[in-house]
């Protein structure tokens, strides 16, 4: 029997605290192509284990194996991998760049490549992703241009959002992005609305909601669940649970769920979840969901389980939170040596190859790093104009800010 006496606060410690040693042993990882791909129409209730699991398909030999693997091409997976070699070295110069004051700030993807490259190509052109601000692969592998990007980064007079946004927090209708919010969670009933919306409209285009671990515990994540359970939105809710918030252990927004995949079942959503450093088990179970949202299936709950081997941005010391050797210990290892040991198990890759393309990949990247460079960076060059603040607010300038931008001279 409970002890009756004095109530005590609990408070979810991490496994381990800086200095110790990294322990994974929390995480159940199932032999890699063992859990079943059910049809899409499938009675959610008749799932909810896989809530708990983690579908994989590439074994520790390199092999693609079980119900989910051979949906790409070697050509498709070698793009792939060039999409997430491409983030990889994109992300390693614009933190440099951030470490030189180039920039005010930066994230990077450093160990969850494969989530939002992969991603995006199970997706059909016109789909809108409503990301967070550790996505930029969905561009990547969309053939956004990479000066375009770092223009925003670096705010200066070719940033295609005339500096009114935070580096890093971009935004393009044509390939589907919508505009990162600072608010965190925002996104998540934004992607649901717009989904209904496309519903309504009798289109044909589905939304993808992102969010991180942590934003889990914000009231919008449990609202856009109800209104897409309950309206059957074509939307994929994808929750990326990379095991740590900015300086907090995942454990404390996931609660007693178990999973953040688990939240979905109370809403009767079929939710799954994938490992997310598997870049072919996260094309399969993308490309599972999104053929549900465009079948009139209504909406699925994704959790990827990855990990943040990065600070969580050029402002953050993780160190101060979690053991150094930490990422070492991750027991779903490196999304580009995974994918690049396939496809060198499979005979259409190689070492040398390898060494090869990440060297034309970082002279593209740097080529585009002094185009871009050549507009401005933080404290150098060229600049949005202060009218930007004025224009493309509203359709007709009110009287009070026209006044207000003929006293500025601009």
């Amino acid at each position: 029997m409970a002890d009756a006496g004095m109530l005590r606060f609990h408070v979810p410690e991490p496994e381990v605290r800086p200095g110790g040693t990294p322990d994974f042993s929390n995480v159940t990882i199932p032999k890699a192509g063992s859990v079943p791909r059910p049809e899409i129409d499938v009675d959610p209730r008749t799932i909810r284990d896989m809530a708990f699991s983690i579908i994989r398909v590439l074994n520790r030999n390199g092999e693609a194996v079980g119900p989910w693997a051979g949906l790409l091409s070697d050509d498709e997976l070698l793009e792939g991998l060039r999409h997430m070699m491409t983030l990889r070295s994109f992300d390693q110069r614009m933190q440099m760049a951030q470490r030189q004051g180039k920039t005010s700030f930066y994230m990077q993807h450093l160990g969850e490549e494969a989530v939002s490259c992969a991603f995006r190509k199970a997706l059909a052109p016109g789909d809108m992703n409503f990301p967070t601000y550790r996505q930029a692969g969905l561009l990547i592998a969309d053939g956004y241009p990479m000066v375009t990007m770092m223009n925003q980064i670096y705010s200066n007079e070719a940033d295609p959002l005339k500096g009114r946004q935070l580096p890093i927090m971009y935004s393009s209708k044509e390939h589907g992005f919508f505009s990162i919010s600072g608010n965190l969670a925002t996104q998540y009933i934004q992607a649901v609305g717009w989904a209904m919306a496309s519903a309504i409209s009798n289109d044909s285009r589905i939304a993808a909601a992102w969010i991180g671990d942590g934003s889990t515990a914000e009231s919008d994540f449990h609202a856009a669940l109800v209104f897409a359970s309950t309206y059957k939105a074509p939307v994929v809710l994808n929750v990326v649970n990379n095991q740590w918030a900015i300086s907090t252990f995942q454990g404390i927004a996931r609660g007693g769920s178990g999973t953040f995949a688990a939240r979905g079942l109370g809403f009767g959503i079929p939710s799954l979840r994938v490992d997310g450093n598997d870049y072919l088990a996260v094309h399969a179970v993308a490309k599972w969901a999104a053929e549900r949202a465009r079948s009139n299936l209504g909406p699925t709950l994704v959790e990827y389980v990855t990990y943040r081997v990065g600070a969580h941005s050029s402002s953050d010391d993780p160190s101060a939170y979690r053991p150094k050797a930490e990422s070492d210990a991750w027991p779903l290892g490196d999304p580009v040596v995974r994918l690049k040991n396939h496809l060198i198990q499979r005979g259409v890759w190689s070492d040398e190859r390898h060494a090869q393309a990440e060297a034309e990949i970082l002279e593209t990247v740097i080529a585009a790093q002094r185009e871009a460079e050549r507009h401005g960076t933080l404290h150098a060059g060229g600049k949005p104009s202060a009218r930007d603040m004025f224009e493309g607010v509203y359709a007709e300038m009110p009287p009070h800010l026209r006044r207000q931008r003929q006293q500025a001279g601009v």
